[in-house]
């Protein structure tokens, strides 16, 4: 981070405004309660999951469980 910002007023081109998705910070600090299970998935999810997991510097198994918590969520 030695090198310097060197600001231009060039044109930025079409620019458009995105609704805020990000959670509160209330939202962040809530910790659920969780219960610890055995579950016995495909060998393609659990691929799946971990992949996705890498890329997105996460656990594949909090990926799992938001994805339990949204379908729970949305009936």
């Amino acid at each position: 981070m030695k090198k310097k910002i060197k600001y231009t007023d060039e044109p930025m081109g079409k620019v458009r405004v995105v609704k805020d998705f990000l959670p509160s910070p209330k939202e962040l600090a809530f910790k659920q309660e969780t219960v610890k299970i055995t579950i016995s998935l495909s060998k393609t999810s659990v691929d799946f999951f971990k992949k996705e997991a890498k890329q997105h510097h996460t656990q594949y198994q909090k990926m799992i469980r938001r994805l339990l918590d949204e379908y729970v969520t949305s009936q």
